[in-house]
């Protein structure tokens, strides 16, 4: 349609329109009111919809209480363990030269509250120094890291005097051998059977000793030692004595 034929189609759609019945048009009118009215409501609907899911997302913690050790020649040489607020966290356990494994995990509630307040007794490590500044032996580079609000506060030791950095080091090494013990027993469960009867004594070494926090994070992993029969006897025996104590808590 060229420019003449449209200026011609416009006229003669006026000359229909000032033709018709007062009443038709006022019609006419009213059905495009109503129209257009449905027509914003519903584009307006839509634009909440959308903008909805967003706004009602709920917004993760940014907030992180970290522990790491390096050691050459240790077991583990390198540890990392990371925890929220919620319990949620991750561990990682490996020799300098290997590559990455994280695993996730997830620690009781007293557990998580129990180290996030030594980490405030502590000023969340703002401006801290624990370094005992004595001659010892490597002990490990630990370093303790709180993380919130996209700030970061970090300290690092080789030994400390202080007691609640001795509590809350001693805490985190707890969790980690909770979860040594779990990665050998899945190892031992899947590709060497005969492993798992040390293993177990080795935990029931370390709950006498008090050497495990969250002890409970074992009990699936007890539990299908104890109900499968492809298991040697001793250690469906250990798994059980360690699974009634760890109940027990």
């Amino acid at each position: 349609m060229t420019k003449g034929d449209w200026r011609l189609f416009v006229g003669e759609t006026c000359d229909l329109r000032s033709q018709m019945h007062p009443s038709l048009i006022s019609r006419q009118s009213g059905i495009l009111n109503r129209f257009g009215t449905r027509l914003l409501l519903l584009l307006a609907s839509c634009c909440w919809a959308l903008a909805a899911p967003a706004q009602s997302e709920p917004v993760r913690s940014s907030v992180t209480l970290s522990y790491t050790k390096v050691l050459k020649d240790s077991v583990p040489e390198y540890l990392a363990i990371a925890v929220h607020p919620d319990g949620t966290g991750t561990y990682e356990g490996r020799k300098l030269d290997e590559a990455s494994s994280i695993r996730p995990l997830k620690l009781s509630p007293s557990t998580t509250q129990k180290l996030f307040a030594l980490a405030s007794d502590l000023g969340n490590f703002a401006s801290l120094d624990l370094e005992s500044h004595k001659q010892v032996a490597n002990l490990g580079l630990k370093t303790f890291t709180f993380e919130a609000n996209g700030q970061k506060n970090r300290c690092q030791f080789n030994y400390t005097l202080n007691r609640r950095a001795q509590e809350l080091t001693d805490l985190f090494e707890g969790i980690a051998t909770v979860e040594r013990h779990l990665a050998s027993l899945e190892y031992g469960m899947k590709y060497d059977h005969l492993s798992l009867p040390k293993e177990l004594l080795q935990i029931q070494i370390d709950l006498d000793n008090k050497a495990m926090a969250d002890p409970q994070l074992l009990v699936g992993v007890l539990q299908q030692i104890v109900h499968n029969p492809r298991y040697l006897h001793v250690a469906q025996v250990r798994a059980q004595d360690i699974l009634q104590r760890v109940q027990d808590q």
